[in-house]
């Protein structure tokens, strides 16, 4: 084990539920292990402005349910400076805080990769509903916002049958389309676009207009926020086929709520996970789960890499869409 005696953790960028689950979990098993915790509140804007709190026990009691984050984010431009990076990096060590656990996404892994290359060991945690986060199967908040779309998408398929429409729903995700991928398929929708496929309208509305013809009356198109604009793609259809098209945008609903127990079991083994390595001496590194089992990949991969496509699962919703 290495000679750490004291860590902190923050939240950065987007909310995710299971956050606090992963924040719960970074500060019991430090206490665990007998070191002294911290929490940093606002992200980097909080490490900025040297708002860092000792954390025990009864810190996180009760908040493994709970989705948003108790620490907080926030949006920070200075950090984004050689000069806020390493105002950063001095406060950590003017607090005595010899590790950091970072819990967010792409730009929260930037951030924790800075502050490696400037002394300060750093270990990150996939925080981003997106699922947009190479080396890991699944990030922390995914299945949650899947859970909520789908639940939605249930809603929505009962009244549109009532009315003989399509609906067309718009979910997160500007440059991966996971989460209409999962909750497409989960949901049955008939048609599913994502920012790695290009659209056809043509043929979507085509087909659209086949299934109506042959006696299906609704239709549910899924649309990642990164596909195109949702009320462009409604009027498109409508214009090609005539069959009336209703937008819903979900936007940050997506976000909220009570994590799954599948964000919750995943946010307290990465939390656990993150803290045992640092421990160990690994640095600048990001915690993930592939095939089930526990990973650490070199942040300077995972931040110059893009997380593939799944086209199998893809090609298979467009199979059961018919």
């Amino acid at each position: 084990m290495s000679a750490i005696k004291s860590i902190a953790v923050l939240t950065s960028g987007g909310d995710s539920q299971g956050m606090n689950a992963a924040v719960r979990a970074v500060v019991r098993s430090g206490l665990f292990h007998g070191l002294e915790v911290f929490g940093v509140q606002r992200g980097y804007q909080g490490l900025l402005n040297n708002d860092i709190r000792p954390m025990d026990l009864r810190s996180v009691g009760d908040i493994i349910q709970r989705g948003g984050t108790i620490l907080q984010t926030a949006r920070c431009k200075e950090f984004m400076t050689p000069e806020g990076q390493q105002k950063a990096a001095d406060v950590l060590r003017e607090r005595g805080i010899d590790g950091l656990v970072v819990i967010g996404g792409d730009g929260s892994y930037h951030g924790a990769n800075k502050l490696s290359k400037l002394g300060i060991k750093t270990m990150g945690l996939p925080g981003t509903i997106d699922n947009d986060i190479p080396f890991t199967d699944f990030t922390i908040g995914f299945d949650t916002a899947v859970s909520i779309v789908v639940d939605a998408i249930n809603k929505l398929r009962d009244t549109m049958t009532s009315h003989e429409r399509s609906s067309i729903v718009e979910v997160m995700g500007r440059h991966c389309g996971d989460i209409a991928l999962y909750a497409g398929l989960a949901s049955g929708a008939e048609t599913i676009l994502v920012p790695e496929v290009p659209i056809d309208l043509d043929a979507i509305s085509g087909r659209m207009y086949e299934n109506f013809q042959s006696g299906k009356r609704h239709s549910i198109v899924v649309v990642a926020e990164g596909a195109g604009n949702v009320n462009e793609i409604a009027e498109g259809i409508a214009k090609r086929n005539g069959i009336d098209a209703r937008v819903t945008v979900l936007g940050h609903i997506q976000r909220g709520g009570c994590p799954t127990h599948n964000d919750r079991i995943l946010a307290s083994r990465l939390g656990d996970f993150a803290v045992r390595k640092l421990m160990e001496g690994e640095t600048a590194k990001g915690c993930g789960i592939v095939n089930g089992e526990l990973t650490v990949t070199d942040l300077d991969k995972i931040i110059s890499s893009k997380k593939p496509f799944n086209m199998e699962m893809y090609n298979l919703a467009s199979r059961l869409s018919q």
